[in-house]
């Protein structure tokens, strides 16, 4: 009978130490993997590492109660939310090995090359990459379209590809925050709830926002005028190599405008992305026939077959440059679903840790003592704070870290009188931005793998992302731009709408 009662008495509440011995494992493992791997690493090792993590979670749930369908259940779980993420990731792959071989990258680059001052690339990279990122709404795709040239374009210049890849990041995700487009911009303010409109979110966004790019900027400015612009190729040599092995032409950038003009018209990203670059090898065999031919290099194929095997191959395995110029053909041969694989893997281990982690209640455990603790409501915001960079790093998706916190320390917010629109800032100072910054969360991964630069590269260089959460921990401190409510919102529900946001495509 006592084996019965304590067979249906369901899982226990873990304990503080439950909750933390998997992070204890966690960091171990990834430490070890970095000091032997450093940056290889991501190459598989950190994946590794990851799955270890989330077996040893599986072990402490099993202690606590829970059965082996449940954590199976939540790890399968965990996986399904990254889907969205995944298939955009392979149709990424896709457009940057057509957007090669069509011209469209080369003729950016080109662009680039003619127009920019070297001194104040970095200026003009964050620059274009905040305007795009605001008429998109997303991140992700300015950063694997635009930001894919302007690395490129970084090469060409004898500019460092690893600033390049900050100035992008630091534009890509300013203009994800400032829109109404962007869905964790959407998202966040239904999360806090409290009457909060998207409106009142991004205008007090821009008290963070704001001066985080606007130091950005002044720190790319002198970065560009300090850095030597003395390429291993010459500006008129560069071009001369890209004309060389690309015709540039306007009509190039035609799978570019496609991609703009769906995003406008707000279609779902991985469709918009797979449909540009679909159009883009269609467009191949017309604009740049003789790269195509190079690349197939079959000549007893036909001409249709030819186009339709260099389709096939550029958006399977990517676009190889074959223009006998080592530094345009390194430069080039990228792309195809196969170069995200990796990042796939690193993806998919870290949300299964992190499900794990969120099932057995380990997360909220670790939660709770933060919030219990903020005293004061400077204190408070930094928790907050600490929590979205923690589970940037601990469950590995941006999208765990925005809605942990908001949901966590809502009621709290709302007991001390605390403006909803102070919490949805703090989120997404910390939850949205910090993600990046992370080489194993999914959007540290895709950076990295869209970029082509490794996440430890960058870092430094990610400005805007670094000084956002530590400006909005100063404003609690200080008291500046935290408003008391107008009124109480304790008690609104917002359960159906966090149920309706949750279903669909999370990541920017």
């Amino acid at each position: 009978m006592a084996r019965r009662r304590a067979a249906t008495s369901g899982p226990r509440p873990p304990s503080l130490l439950d909750a933390l011995a998997p992070i204890v494992v966690l960091i171990a493992l990834l430490a070890t993997t970095i000091v032997l791997f450093g940056v290889s690493a991501t190459d598989g090792p950190l994946q590794v590492a990851l799955l270890l993590s989330a077996a040893f979670a599986s072990l402490v749930a099993f202690k606590n109660g829970y059965t082996v369908a449940s954590v199976a259940e939540a790890a399968v779980g965990g996986v399904t939310v990254a889907m969205s993420a995944v298939f955009i990731l392979l149709a990424v792959g896709s457009l940057i090995g057509t957007w090669n071989m069509a011209g469209t990258i080369p003729t950016v680059v080109d662009l680039g090359v003619r127009l920019v001052s070297p001194s104040w690339f970095y200026v003009t990279a964050a620059a274009v990459c905040a305007v795009v990122g605001m008429v998109t709404g997303s991140s992700w795709t300015t950063a694997g379209t635009l930001g894919v040239a302007f690395v490129g374009m970084s090469n060409v210049l004898g500019l460092d590809e690893a600033v390049a890849a900050g100035a992008v990041i630091c534009g890509a995700y300013f203009g994800d925050k400032m829109t109404p487009l962007s869905e964790t911009t959407i998202l966040v303010p239904q999360l806090v709830g409290g009457g909060l409109t998207v409106g009142q979110h991004v205008r007090n966004m821009v008290w963070t926002a704001g001066p985080a790019l606007g130091i950005s900027l002044i720190a790319f400015f002198f970065l560009g005028r300090a850095a030597d612009t003395e390429a291993e190729v010459s500006t008129d040599r560069a071009r001369e190599a890209l004309a060389s092995a690309f015709d540039i032409s306007a009509l190039n950038l035609l799978p570019l405008l496609l991609l703009v003009v769906l995003a406008v018209m707000r279609m779902p990203p991985f469709l918009s992305i797979l449909g540009s670059a679909v159009f883009a090898a269609v467009l191949a065999p017309f604009l740049q026939w003789d790269a195509v031919v190079a690349f197939v290099d079959d000549p007893e194929l036909g001409k249709v077959a030819t186009a339709v095997k260099a389709g096939y191959a550029a958006m399977a395995s990517g676009f190889v440059s074959d223009s006998g110029v080592p530094q345009i053909d390194d430069l080039f041969s990228r792309g195809g679903m196969t170069s995200m694989l990796t990042t796939i893997w690193l993806v998919l281990g870290a949300l299964s840790f992190a499900a794990v982690m969120e099932r057995a209640g380990f997360l909220q455990r670790l939660l709770e003592p933060i919030v219990s603790r903020a005293r004061r409501r400077g204190s408070l915001i930094a928790a907050v704070t600490g929590s979205g960079v923690g589970l940037n790093v601990i469950a590995g998706d941006q999208y765990v870290a925005d809605v942990l916190p908001a949901r966590m320390f809502r009621s709290e917010f709302a007991r001390r009188g605390i403006a909803p629109q102070v919490l949805s800032r703090a989120v997404e100072d910390s939850g949205t931005v910090t993600s990046v910054l992370v080489p194993w969360n999914t959007c540290g991964a895709y950076m990295a793998g869209v970029l082509g630069v490794a996440t430890a590269a960058y870092f430094p260089f990610c400005f805007f992302n670094l000084l956002s959460p530590l400006l909005d921990m100063a404003y609690g401190y200080l008291g500046f731009k935290v408003p008391d409510a107008a009124e109480p919102w304790e008690d609104e529900a917002h359960t159906a709408a966090l149920a309706a946001v949750t279903g669909g495509d999370h990541h920017d």
